[in-house]
């Protein structure tokens, strides 16, 4: 018999992931209640304002504009439901948010700003009620039924509900861990949500560097191939990437540096096409 061929294979890129709705809800909920703990934790500290007026790695974001960019994407469903979706649009996969999220960095900056200093501005008590606010209003959306091919605008485009709350367990998993490192905490991030984020990113990754040439192993929750070159079909592969699943999720969204983690061994790249810095970061 005759090889495959992997061509075809490799210009359309992997297969798109499934991601079951249920779990992804509670996934989210318990997520939510993870941030919430957080925010509660940094506004009832004695030292609150001077938390919040702390730096984080997100350029001039303070804590204050990194928890109310939190607030912003817990309560971006409840405040989109409904919306209008031109009808026959073409449906985004989480994948292709993951890739348009490359181009938005300063209209998103702009608008966490403003978000932050309207809604977010004003005492840790008042900081803490309007996460609350924010959080109670994303865990009814998520108690409530909706329809299986319901879709909702975002920035990049329409997309499926249920793809949209993926997105949001990236979103709340990546800055969970922004204010974690900010404030020298740690953030117990929800199993599912942390394995979620962690194949998305990855998928990501195969998707915007399709191939076969590299393996990308972020043990225990996601293996993929990428980057065009001769595909391994048994064995051990030739180019192996291996992390865990928080250095990657830094990695792919800029948060570290290749050879920072490769220098502090928190990485692992064997083979001539190993090297994946180049086609990192994933997200913007």
């Amino acid at each position: 018999m005759p090889p495959a061929d992997t061509s075809s294979r490799e210009r359309r890129g992997p297969r798109a992931r499934s991601y079951d709705p249920a779990r992804t809800r509670a996934a989210l909920a318990a997520q939510t209640e993870v941030l919430r703990t957080a925010v509660h934790g940094l506004c009832a500290d004695d030292a609150a304002e001077a938390l919040l007026a702390r730096p984080t790695r997100l350029g001039g974001w303070r804590v204050r504009e990194l928890v109310a960019h939190l607030g912003f994407v817990l309560d971006w469903v409840p405040r989109n439901l409904g919306a209008d979706v031109p009808a026959g649009a073409a449906l985004l996969s989480p994948t292709a948010w993951v890739t348009g999220t490359r181009t938005a960095a300063a209209d998103i900056d702009e608008g966490v700003r403003e978000y932050a200093a309207e809604a977010f501005g004003g005492s840790p008590g008042q900081v803490a009620a309007e996460f609350d606010r924010a959080a109670d209003l994303l865990l009814r959306t998520l108690a409530e039924e909706h329809a299986a091919g319901l879709a909702l605008p975002t920035r990049y485009g329409p997309m499926l509900l249920s793809d949209f709350l993926v997105t949001r367990l990236l979103e709340t998993v990546v800055h969970g861990d922004d204010l974690a490192d900010a404030l020298g905490t740690e953030v117990p991030h929800d199993r599912q949500a942390l394995a979620a984020t962690t194949r998305l990113l990855a998928d990501a990754l195969a998707g915007q560097a399709p191939g076969g040439s590299v393996e990308l192993r972020i043990p225990p929750f996601a293996v993929v191939q990428c980057v065009a070159g001769p595909r391994h079909t048994r064995g051990t592969p030739p180019n192996v990437v291996e992390t865990a699943p928080l250095p990657w999720i830094r990695l792919a969204t800029g948060r570290a540096a290749w050879a920072e983690l490769l220098d502090v061994a928190q990485l692992t790249a064997s083979g001539e096409r190993s090297d994946l810095s180049s086609l990192l970061p994933v997200m913007g």
